[in-house]
């Protein structure tokens, strides 16, 4: 039997403004994780989300990490719970309240840390999609049963870091250390930290590509020379990197690495299916990069090398001029900086295996007199879940309720390295359920959050809360 949510929409509805100057209130702290000099209010950001939780009714307890270095710890993790019935299920949701750097003078059009409603209720700020917006969409959704006495569905329990944009330092083994503590009893995880793959219809992600993140350095000289004294004298570094680099990758996306496609996973006919009726366009693709230099011109072959095939893509030159202006220097020393997006059933430790083996050999075969080193830097697993799930099959529900659609069932080109964290350690399936759409503008200039998603979002959030908690368990 459906559950009957027309009093909770009602609740929501009437709260908007409230909910609103909430997201308001949470845009104004400035919670840069990335600076040191903002680790106060990332601090203060946790604090406002811990009184908005207790106030409520939440149980709230801080998890320290540690020191990130010496003299500045790292923010508290935020382990919440609200309701502690053994008779209901326990839902474990994840977001973040740390933002990326903004300043105005980068081309924003507002304050980026000043919430402002343009006449299209387009609510712009940093961190109004990316994460804030999602992370008080389940504190609305809490207040909004409880002003409607409506009994909550679920013991939710949550886990809100502050340094998801510096890369979740700590929380790993926070996780690991959990599982079988504040989250033992987790049936089932929800995230909300990606977005809608285009602009009108709703999605439920159920894979990410993982990372895998490689320096290669050349050096010779003792020093940077003048290249009008010893141009022509000296085997210089840099010609060497970009010979090496132009082995990597084609200007088609092929990535020329032998063996790396040998450990794709091939596409199955249920998986292909997938792909018939999303809701996505060339244009949606054009709209998003600014031009139409597409190497695709179909939107399957797009969808499939953007989620599930591997890329590689060259990111900079360390040590190189860079500046406007013209340098006559010959850099001493200079490292190329690349990336492989992986994918089912790639494994990180023989992606590298095949890329030093890649790169070193490239280099020999220059017959340089320079110096080679290999620098594999990070790594991040691709993750992957059954569309068919009981906890997607109750979140496609709560999406049809609330949108008047059936989601897309979708994959995501980047990398939620905390996903494969909390499913590993739970051992519980992990749904994405995005409330922002794609054009938020996220980690941008002029970030922002429609006011629609942000309510409807609310909406729905408490929804998929309802369905998932008497959803047939399938598998």
């Amino acid at each position: 039997m459906a559950p009957v949510l027309e009093p909770y929409f009602k609740q929501v509805d009437s709260m908007a403004d409230s909910f609103i100057d909430r997201l308001r209130k949470a845009v104004a702290i400035p919670s840069i994780s990335a600076d040191a000099a903002h680790r106060p209010a990332v601090v203060k950001m946790a604090d406002f989300l811990e009184n908005e939780l207790t106030t409520l009714g939440a149980h709230v307890e801080r998890r320290y990490l540690g020191e990130q270095h010496p003299g500045l710890d790292l923010p508290p993790v935020l382990l919440g719970r609200y309701g502690d019935d053994p008779k209901k299920r326990s839902i474990l949701v994840y977001g973040h309240y740390d933002v990326q750097p903004a300043l105005k003078e980068d081309g924003w059009a507002t304050d980026p840390f000043t919430l402002h409603v343009d006449e299209k209720d387009r609510m712009f700020g940093r961190g109004s999609t990316d994460d804030k917006g999602p992370v008080l969409g389940w504190i609305n959704a809490i207040e909004a049963h409880k002003k409607a006495g409506i009994e909550f569905p679920v013991n939710l329990l949550m886990c809100f870091e502050g340094m998801e944009e510096s890369g979740s330092e700590g929380l790993d083994n926070l996780i690991k250390q959990e599982a079988q503590v504040f989250f033992k009893d987790v049936d089932a995880v929800c995230i909300s930290d990606n977005y809608w793959l285009g602009a009108e219809k709703p999605c439920l992600t159920y894979g990410l590509r993982g990372v895998s993140y490689f320096g290669i350095e050349v050096s010779g000289p003792g020093q940077d020379l003048h290249s009008g004294v010893y141009g022509g004298t000296v085997t210089e570094p840099m010609t060497d990197l970009i010979n090496v680099m132009s082995t990597l990758v084609n200007n088609k996306g092929r990535i020329l690495i032998p063996g790396i496609y040998d450990q794709v996973a091939p596409v199955t006919p249920e998986e292909e299916a997938l792909y018939a009726d999303i809701a996505f366009t060339m244009q949606d693709l054009y709209d998003g990069i600014g031009s139409k230099t597409a190497i695709f011109d179909d939107t399957k072959s797009t969808l499939m090398a953007r989620w599930r095939n591997p890329s590689l893509s060259l990111h900079g030159v360390e040590g190189a001029f860079s500046a406007e202006g013209a340098k006559t220097v010959i850099p001493a020393k200079v490292i190329g900086k690349f990336s492989i997006r992986t994918v089912p059933d790639m494994d990180p430790e023989k992606v590298e295996k095949l890329v030093q083996q890649h790169v070193e050999w490239e280099f020999a075969k220059l017959n340089s007199n320079n110096t080679f080193k290999f620098h594999p830097l990070h790594a991040g697993k691709w993750w992957v879940s059954s569309p068919k799930h009981w906890n997607f099959t109750a979140a496609a529900k709560a999406v049809e309720q609330v949108w008047g659609v059936k989601p897309d069932m979708t994959r995501e080109g980047g990398s939620i390295p905390v996903t494969l964290t909390f499913e590993q350690q739970t051992g519980k399936n992990v749904l994405l359920l995005p409330m922002g759409s794609s054009t938020d503008a996220a980690h941008s200039i002029n970030e922002k959050l429609d006011k629609k998603n942000y309510i409807q979002g609310t909406k729905m959030l408490g929804a998929y809360l309802h369905f998932v908690a008497e959803e047939p368990i399938t598998e």
